[in-house]
């Protein structure tokens, strides 16, 4: 008989996400309360794994409990697991409902271009379910933390495939206050405002390259994390943004925004949907081309009115 091929012996799963919950909730009680498991039921489980790993895994107190450090270790190891488990169950699972595909969005466009449609794009009848990432940072593709994700840029990322999805042109706009102040005059005396943006002058430098002015960073130009605070930090009448257009047009419309000069200069940054090369699932090329047609095609449709 081969040894190795001998299941061991471990707690069910049951009882190890049982310690996962008294670890986040603090107490038995909480947890009991949380789950629907009466509080003797939640002790023995917890006494089970304790028993099974040989070492105290909770600190009793008169308040409830908190993790020793083996305890520490253990959970978070049990969560890590629980984690592999749940990315495979993603994967593997038959797939008789929705599709999961996991996409990676800055802040600033999910809010100004992606929750309104979000719904849109997973209905249909092969339903689609779009796993959202929110976050600041570009999410490792080749790594797996995302299969499709909407960059903002110049569309260069090594090692990875990216499609033009929304182009974009700049104009600046104002607090209605500081508008009457400005009332048409030319580009050069916008500098006498702060200029807005987020993570850096790209746009502000093109738009100013188009009245054949060589922009330089000033002390008094102010800088934010998302484009959507730029936007906001405008209305307060913190300064002068860019509106980057057809993203924000929706946002404009519903604010006191200001648009200081018609002049609509091409961006050279745009939004662009970037893939692992080697990309062949159905379902992520799928939304891909939901995306084309939601977004991508909205755009085209915007150009054509304006060529009309």
């Amino acid at each position: 008989m081969n040894l190795k091929h001998i299941p061991k012996a471990r707690p069910p799963l049951a009882n190890l996400e049982t310690v996962c919950l008294v670890a986040h909730a603090g107490s038995f009680s909480a947890a009991a309360a949380a789950s629907g498991i009466t509080h003797g039921a939640i002790s023995r489980r917890i006494a089970a794994v304790e028993n099974w790993l040989g070492v105290p895994i909770f600190e009793r107190h008169g308040r409830g409990v908190m993790l020793t450090m083996d305890g520490q270790r253990f959970v978070g190891q049990v969560e890590h697991a629980f984690d592999i488990i749940d990315v495979a169950a993603d994967q593997w699972r038959t797939r008789t409902g929705a599709r999961l595909v996991r996409l990676s969005v800055g802040s600033s466009f999910a809010q100004l271009a992606l929750f309104e449609r979000l719904a849109s794009l997973e209905a249909g009848p092969s339903p689609l379910k779009i796993q959202l990432d929110v976050r600041a940072r570009n999410a490792d593709i080749a790594g797996g933390e995302a299969d499709v994700a909407i960059r903002y840029g110049r569309g260069h990322w090594p090692g990875l495939l990216a499609e033009l999805l929304l182009p974009e042109t700049l104009c600046p706009v104002a607090h209605p206050n500081i508008a009457a102040k400005l009332k048409g005059d030319a580009p050069e005396r916008i500098l006498a405002y702060p200029l807005l943006h987020d993570s850096d002058l790209t746009g502000w430098r093109a738009w100013f390259e188009d009245s054949g002015i060589s922009l330089k960073g000033r002390a008094h130009d102010r800088r934010f994390e998302d484009y959507t605070l730029v936007l906001s930090a405008a209305e307060s009448g913190l300064g002068i943004a860019l509106a980057r257009l057809p993203l924000a047009t929706a946002w404009l419309k519903q604010s006191k925004l200001v648009l200081l000069d018609r002049r609509a200069v091409a961006s050279p940054l745009a939004n662009y949907m970037v893939t692992a090369k080697q990309e062949r699932r159905p379902e992520v090329l799928d939304l891909i081309q939901r995306l084309r047609d939601s977004i991508g095609g909205g755009v085209q449709q915007l150009q054509r009115s304006r060529r009309t």
